[in-house]
């Protein structure tokens, strides 16, 4: 006996009684040891970091059904020069869509029979190679319930081994012969998609500009181990669910600007009726030119249309403004009342003040404002408002898809030695960590301001926030949205009212934060991961938010490697200003790759003729050694087990806790 483990064991007592009935015995204490500490010796899962995916759901799950051109590598690795090119293609895109490139298939293939059994075969090898890091245990979880065991079986039998070659043909021919090849190969695809990533991260904007968000949301509902951290465009549509009115009204005008309303109409159920026909009785008569509606590649519409969505556009920004600057008025904490726009313009002389200059406006049409309060809504504006609030609050798919944000989501997350976050920390000017006034009287600054601000979000949705707290943090979405020291936009001002209205190009400027100044600066990047208790020598932090201009030479890759940029342009509004598509950040047991996409056509293109993303991958960084699991925060996990379990099994063995029969 051991005087100073017996003071251990009688502190944990009581945890290791109830760990005790998991583990009942010697036997099953000692098996989840052995288990454990083998796990520790795998190859460590591969981890994609995605961000600013701003509704682009077929490029998106094109990435995932891939593993951002990781499967492609894996099948030329295993097959090299025993097929042709075209055969090699033809297999990848039947793992990205085997029900699609199926139907294909069996429409051409004079001998259907032969096909599914070399098809099979080759499915399986593919199969084996990426679950060869797992454990088997993991791998079963994987597996679908109908062809759990077959699966299984072929995993770890070989064709080439003469004691199993007959067992094994007999199996994929009975696939075939019972009609089940179609379903056996859609599950075994669907295995490898799952198996290629064990971990998928999204550094926040899910939402805005493209037309598929509500898609990419579906998909995350039933994918295997995701997070997010959220963006300013994922907070200004949870901010609208809440009853934000300014952020309802921005998600309005975002969706109007990109000519976007089937996120709004068909994902989410959102009636635009009411604003279709208030605009057209209020602005009638006006062209508005400024509100026309950005026209992508393949995103068409007659001028009849197109001017419906400008009046809409410019009706919904003008409730817009007046929302704003209704809240901005409760909060003088903000120091945001330089926002109130609509108080500055001279409504007889065509122009706008900002201090003390004044500008000359592109239209001067608002019959909506009255000059004398300018910020009051007009009873039509009040009506079409609660209408509105009214279908955010009650569309069951988009309270499904926030919920499904705020289970997976935080401000920030630290995994295996990386901090993520969407946008930025609050700094001073000379890289500090800069104090935010939350809610009124109280500053925090760092870790401490992601995690507050991360509590203030979630109590907006819960249902026992006393009221003026939760009143407080839906109003606090718009600040997160547009606040200049808000970690999710730290710039001066959004001025979307002067690059609607004013001329001068110069009133445009949005001064950036301090991060955005200082973030090159390795110095300041260790002070924000020590702030964040990263620890390791290769720690980084990851980032989206901001594009990188790929195209005119920017680096993603920033302070000496301690930061990472990931924000390639998924939209195809970006596309031109990147010159890139959208970057994946590949984290595995080697080290960090990061993967340059191309634009994607669409997914019909890809069954059809085998097209696929290009992507280039660059080396960031190569670790010295393969890292295993117990080189992760997985790892940390499973040793503090171990260590528990060591305490069980001290306990059996000296009759403090009895074991239990089996």
């Amino acid at each position: 006996m051991n005087p100073k483990i017996d003071s251990i064991i009688q502190r944990d007592m009581h945890y290791l009684n109830l760990l005790s009935h998991s583990y009942r015995n010697i036997a099953e204490a000692s098996t989840e040891i052995i288990n454990l500490e083998s796990i520790l010796n795998l190859p460590k899962g591969t981890e994609h970091f995605l961000a600013d995916l701003h509704g682009e759901s077929e490029a998106f799950q094109h990435i995932i059904k891939n593993a951002s051109g990781n499967i492609k590598r894996k099948v030329n690795e295993l097959f090299g020069n025993e097929l042709r090119e075209v055969e090699k293609k033809d297999l990848c895109t039947l793992i990205y869509y085997p029900e699609q490139k199926l139907e294909k298939v069996k429409s051409v293939e004079p001998d259907i029979h032969d096909w599914y059994n070399i098809t099979i075969h080759k499915l399986v090898k593919v199969c084996r190679d990426v679950s060869s890091k797992y454990t088997r245990s993991k791998v079963r979880k994987s597996l679908p319930a109908d062809y759990s065991y077959i699966i299984e079986e072929l995993l770890h039998e070989h064709s080439d081994d003469n004691n199993k070659a007959d067992y094994v043909r007999v199996i994929v021919e009975t696939i075939i012969t019972t009609g089940r090849a179609d379903d056996f190969i859609i599950a075994i695809c669907k295995v490898i998609q799952r198996l290629a990533i064990d971990q998928l991260h999204i550094l926040g904007d899910v939402y805005d500009r493209g037309a598929g968000a509500h898609i990419i949301m579906d998909e995350m509902a039933h994918y295997h181990c995701w997070d997010i951290q959220w963006g300013n465009h994922d907070i200004l549509w949870m901010g609208a669910h809440a009853g934000n009115r300014a952020c309802i009204c921005n998600v309005l005008r975002l969706s109007l600007r990109y000519n976007n309303m089937a996120t709004l109409e068909e994902g989410y159920g959102i009636n635009l009726v009411p604003l279709a026909t208030f605009a057209m009785e209020a602005y009638g008569d006006d062209p508005c030119d400024e509100f026309l509606p950005k026209l992508l590649a393949n995103n068409t519409i007659d001028d009849k249309q197109r001017l419906l969505i400008a009046r809409m556009h410019k009706a919904i920004s003008i409730i817009q403004f007046k929302e704003e600057t209704r809240i901005i008025a409760r909060h003088p904490e903000w120091n945001m009342a330089h926002r109130d726009m609509l108080r500055n313009i001279d409504f007889r002389k065509g122009s706008c003040y900002i201090d003390g200059i004044e500008y000359e406006m592109k239209s001067n049409f608002f019959p909506t404002i009255d000059p004398n309060n300018p910020n009051k809504l007009s009873d039509e504006e009040e009506t079409l408002m609660q209408k509105l609030q009214h279908s955010f609050a009650v569309s069951e798919k988009l309270h499904k898809h926030i919920r499904l944000m705020l289970n997976h989501g935080c401000m920030y997350t630290v995994c295996n030695g990386n901090l993520l976050f969407h946008a930025s920390i609050p700094l001073n000017d000379d890289g500090t960590m800069k104090e935010v006034e939350l809610t009124p009287g109280h500053f925090y600054k760092g870790k401490e301001l992601m995690e507050r601000t991360g509590m203030m979000i979630r109590s907006a949705f819960n249902n026992d926030t006393d009221p003026e707290g939760r009143a407080h943090a839906i109003d606090y979405f718009l600040y997160l949205w547009s606040g200049p020291c808000s970690p999710l936009f730290d710039k001066s001002k959004m001025a979307t009212f002067e690059r609607y209205f004013l001329k001068d190009e110069s009133t445009y400027k949005e001064e950036k934060g301090n991060y955005f100044k200082l973030r090159d600066d390795e110095t300041i990047c260790d002070r924000i991961l020590d702030a964040f208790e990263v620890r390791g020598e290769n720690r980084h932090i990851i980032n989206g938010h901001v594009p990188v201009h790929a195209s005119k030479g920017e680096n993603p890759i920033k302070a000496g490697g301690k930061l990472m940029v990931i924000d390639g342009g998924f939209s195809r509004a970006y596309h031109k200003e990147t010159g890139i598509a959208g970057y994946t950040l590949v984290y595995h047991s080697r080290g960090f790759q990061l993967v340059q996409h191309e634009p994607f056509t669409s997914a019909a293109d890809a069954v059809e003729s085998g097209t696929d993303i290009i992507s280039t991958t660059q080396i960031v960084e190569m670790s010295s050694h393969r890292m295993l699991v117990a080189d992760t925060d997985k790892g940390a996990e499973l040793r503090t087990q171990i260590e528990d379990l060591h305490k069980l099994l001290y306990a059996y063995r000296h009759g403090i806790i009895k074991e239990k029969k089996e």
